[in-house]
């Protein structure tokens, strides 16, 4: 009898140190459409979810190209986009209140690595007064970007870097969605 009280504490200390793991997992910027950490862990959308979730919101979108072919560089493509970025973009207009057309997607043709348009983590907005203000006012200014973009950080940690004619902005998260 003795021996089932004392395995009791350590069942007990296992169903904790369980919970635990299984919280740690469900935390904010440990799930699977978190932050930085699950690059490869994703949820990826279809070019069709993209634009109807984009239609919804009232974004806009173009390409040079007039089409939505992910091999193209000239096209707008959101095939294989993080459904967080989708969210994003919807949140972004919603706290923003400004008109928003996305000018850059997954299509081939940006510049690689891990949080990239082609991983499904970056979108291009078309500058605009509104947009513009919007970023300048309400997120944080945090120096350069290594090409000499300057950037801002949004509190979820977002980053909005402006290339000059266009906002290059990587999504690590929903951004509040």
């Amino acid at each position: 009898m003795p021996t089932s009280f004392s395995a009791r504490p350590r069942v007990r200390s296992l169903v904790t140190v369980l919970a635990l793991i299984a919280a740690a997992f469900l935390a904010p910027g440990f799930g699977v459409l978190s932050g930085a950490g699950d690059a490869h862990a994703a949820t990826k959308i279809s070019h069709a979810t993209a634009t109807s979730m984009f239609r919804q919101a009232g974004i806009t979108w173009s390409s040079s190209g007039n089409c939505s072919d992910r091999n193209n560089p000239s096209c707008t493509s959101f095939e294989q986009l993080n459904l967080a970025t989708a969210q994003a973009a919807q949140t972004l207009k919603s706290a923003s209140r400004c008109a928003l057309n996305i000018t850059g997607g997954t299509e081939t043709g940006h510049a690689g690595g891990t949080y990239s348009h082609w991983n499904g983590y970056k979108l291009d907005f078309a500058k605009a007064a509104c947009l513009n203000s919007y970023i300048h006012n309400t997120f944080t200014a945090i120096g350069p970007r290594g090409d000499g973009a300057p950037q801002w950080k949004s509190g979820s940690g977002n980053i909005y870097a402006d290339e000059g004619n266009h906002w290059d902005v990587v999504y690590y998260n929903c951004g509040g969605c």
